[in-house]
């Protein structure tokens, strides 16, 4: 891609996620979207979005595929990688060789490794002086960011943050609240994911592709037909129907 061209994708992709931000708009949706403009923009093959709960906890929020949200939610596990660390520091951390990290994140790093990983960043989320979580981005041959992709990484962390935030002005007794939803969103979704993978036998990855697209169809927010799907007994039914010949486009 010519640096023009590129400049181009970039901005396109600012501009379609800023609209969504003006508009009536779901948090988990739009920041699996924007893990996914991550890889299409960067040198990388995957991405993931952490946030913290109001116990500084980091919990996973979107990522780009199943092999991402797997590696990110080891990280957590384990408590070591670059998210981890780019969370606790408030600090960038880049890697360009996962393989010579040595005893830096070694549960994490075999993992990685293993998974098809062979570098890894995580930009930090910021707000208010405060430290939100990180954008993970993970690549799958050695080597570095250079400074206009480091950029295009901090401007789409900014986006995320603003997505969380609902673009109230942040402050310290603001920031929880939304933190929390977006957080208690995520876990609903994933529960309709499972539940999806098990009712119509689907791999994990496309139980949630029939949950994205369902949602865009009927001009629904993605986490608001993931709690029909799991709360509304009466809902449940028709929703699972429709879903079900979905599988069979």
């Amino acid at each position: 891609m010519t640096e023009p061209s590129r400049e181009i994708e970039v901005l396109a992709a600012v501009v379609t996620l800023v609209d969504s931000l003006l508009d009536d708009f779901d948090v988990v949706d739009l920041l699996t979207g924007l893990t996914e403009r991550c890889s299409e923009l960067l040198d990388v093959t995957a991405a993931g979005v952490l946030l913290a709960d109001p116990r500084g906890r980091l919990r996973l929020v979107a990522a780009t595929s199943e092999a991402a949200r797997e590696l990110e939610l080891f990280q957590l596990q384990a408590e070591q990688g670059p998210c981890v660390d780019c969370y606790r520091s408030g600090q960038p951390v880049s890697v360009e060789d996962l393989a010579s990290t040595g005893d830096r994140w070694p549960r994490f790093t075999a993992v990685a490794l293993e998974a098809g990983f062979a570098s890894g960043r995580a930009i930090p989320m910021r707000a208010a002086g405060m430290v939100l979580g990180a954008l993970g981005l993970f690549g799958d041959r050695s080597g570095r960011l250079n400074n206009a992709d480091l950029l295009v990484a901090r401007t789409l962390a900014h986006v995320a943050c603003v997505a969380v935030l609902q673009e109230r002005a942040p402050t310290p007794a603001t920031v929880g609240p939304p933190l929390q939803a977006a957080l208690n969103r995520r876990i609903v979704v994933e529960q309709a994911k499972g539940f999806l993978r098990e009712t119509l036998n689907v791999s994990v990855e496309e139980a949630f592709t029939l949950l994205r697209s369902y949602a865009r169809e009927h001009g629904q927010h993605l986490s608001d037909v993931a709690e029909t799907l799991m709360r509304d007994r009466d809902g449940r039914p028709a929703l699972l129907s429709e879903l079900t010949a979905m599988t069979a486009r």
